[in-house]
């Protein structure tokens, strides 16, 4: 076994690499796993131009539309103040919405996520955004808080069902060499669609006569274009395959098999029973990293404001430097941890941060905003590695589940980080501004809660597995062998297989019924 966990010339039909590992011996691994193979750096252009036209289709349309999640998120953040007007309610009612759309992701996700693992990344991907133009729509001619509520809880279903879904079209199908790369670009898709927010709230809220609803109802135009888009291309070719091992299955009764559908529940069967230990282990770290990016973003706008008594121009433009860097560290670090490693570039980035917080969090002039896009850098950085740290690390059939839930049910344990940050900083009060407005120290609570954000997922990252380079196609999946047969997994593969075919029937007659791993 290599550095990161993974076999240097993964056999047909590989397992994890962990399965049958004690969990003395997977420990005692950790650290030698972690060295970094200091491979040669490909050149980054060369790597987007291995991308056929039809992988370069399926990032931009994944890209696009998780762009555009986050637009449609960040309109309430941005008309927070119009909104408690025309309802006649307080901000913090408003946030209302905000804390809906968290809660309700999870059951997006999973929704979503199993219907797009059972019948294709096409048909949830249209149904999902049909739902972003009824709800951005229903929003902007919203005339009661309720009314309002309602349309931010189900904005949160589909919020909740894209993140997954995009990883899976984005990734699935790109050239191994170039993911990392391609999952750094696209994560960063939630930054620049801040951005998009902040720049068209400029220009659509308060410059007509209908306020804020402008800017909900271009919301809703883009998706469109997004649906015809996504409905000129095919599946990926990952599922095509995946589809043709359960057509085969049932086609030749393997394993018992009497349906599509009966084969579908066989290898959720296998997931929950081989790898709940690793979705249970894929939760715990999502909920760090929301602390992560939620912890150093949801208050700093705050502290920013309040205690450096920052105008709102000032706030802005920290806001859209920081962002900047979010790009550019997930780009980076993205690019970087295909040769390195998924694991050691996280904690590099979480040491970084943390390095970075004394000046992110107490330089008291606009120099912070050179803090402020290191910081992002780090923070985005990390992030930057967990679109295809996940999609490696997912069992095959349940990818699009997985890599959505984990995120989701993270996003929904951090959900709260603003108002603990927010309620600990009123216990450190600071004398009040000359207008006589309360002042807390946010600087010292951020400081202090992100140095604990930052440790918890240096630790998380440290024990857990790693699955770099992993080979997502039917032949090189244990549990899908498992499930329909090695009959139906060799014609499911076809072609491509026939070099490997013996190799793989032996591998799987040896040693058929491993069992799953510590993590």
């Amino acid at each position: 076994m290599g550095h990161h966990d993974v076999m240097s010339s993964q056999e047909p039909g590989a397992s994890s690499p962990h399965e049958g590992m004690s969990a003395g011996t997977y420990l005692k691994t950790r650290l030698t796993t972690l060295r970094p193979a200091m491979l040669d750096l490909p050149n980054p252009i060369s790597l987007l131009r291995m991308l056929n036209g039809q992988q370069w289709a399926f990032f931009f349309i994944a890209f696009a539309a998780w762009t555009w999640d986050a637009f449609d998120f960040f309109t309430v953040s941005l008309t927070v103040s119009d909104l408690a007007e025309q309802f006649g309610k307080t901000k913090t009612d408003i946030t209302w919405g905000i804390t809906l759309v968290l809660m309700f992701r999870s059951v997006g996700s999973i929704a979503f996520g199993i219907a797009s693992d059972r019948y294709g990344r096409k048909w949830p991907f249209v149904v999902n955004n049909l739902l972003f133009i009824v709800l951005e729509l229903g929003t902007g001619f919203c005339q009661t808080y309720p009314q309002f509520l309602a349309c931010r809880a189900l904005f949160g279903v589909a919020m909740g069902g894209l993140y997954g879904n995009a990883a899976a079209t984005a990734l699935e199908d790109c050239p191994e060499a170039a993911r990392g790369l391609v999952s750094g670009m696209l994560q960063q898709g939630y930054a620049f669609g801040y951005l998009l927010c902040a720049a068209f709230a400029r220009g659509l809220v308060n410059t007509t006569s209908h306020g804020w609803r402008p800017l909900y109802w271009f919301g809703a135009g883009p998706p469109v274009l997004f649906i015809i888009f996504r409905l000129m291309l095919p599946e990926t070719s990952v599922y095509r395959e995946r589809e043709a091992l359960r057509e085969e299955a049932k086609r030749n009764g393997s394993n018992g098999a009497q349906s599509v559908g009966s084969v579908f529940l066989k290898e959720g069967k296998i997931a929950i029973r081989k790898h709940w230990l690793l979705l249970t282990y894929l939760v715990l770290l999502m909920a760090g990293f929301n602390f992560m990016s939620h912890g150093s973003q949801d208050l700093y706008p705050t502290m920013l404001q309040n205690q450096l008594s920052f105008s709102a121009n000032k706030v802005t433009v920290t806001q859209v430097v920081a962002n900047l860097g979010a790009m550019t560290g997930g780009t980076v670090v993205g690019f970087l941890s295909q040769s390195v490693g998924r694991r050691i570039s996280i904690i590099v980035c979480c040491i970084c941060g943390g390095a970075l917080l004394y000046p992110y969090t107490f330089v008291r002039s606009t120099s912070v905003m050179a803090a402020a896009f290191f910081q992002q850098f780090f923070v985005q950085g990390a992030w930057g590695v967990i679109p295809i740290h996940l999609m490696e690390l997912s069992p095959g059939a349940f990818r699009t589940f997985v890599v959505g839930t984990s995120y989701q049910l993270g996003n929904l344990v951090s959900s709260a980080s603003s108002t603990i940050e927010s309620r600990i900083g009123e216990r450190f009060p600071l004398p009040p501004s000359a207008s006589g407005q309360s002042r807390y120290d946010y600087g010292l609570v951020i400081c202090i809660f992100m140095g604990c954000v930052y440790g918890y997922t240096m630790l998380l990252t440290f024990l857990g597995p790693e699955h770099l380079r992993r080979n997502f196609d039917v032949e090189h999946d244990h549990d899908a062998q498992e499930a329909a047969g090695w009959d139906a997994v060799a014609a499911a593969h076809g072609p491509r297989a026939s070099d490997s075919d013996e190799k793989f029937a032996r591998h799987h007659r040896k040693g058929e019924h491993d069992e799953g791993s510590p993590a």
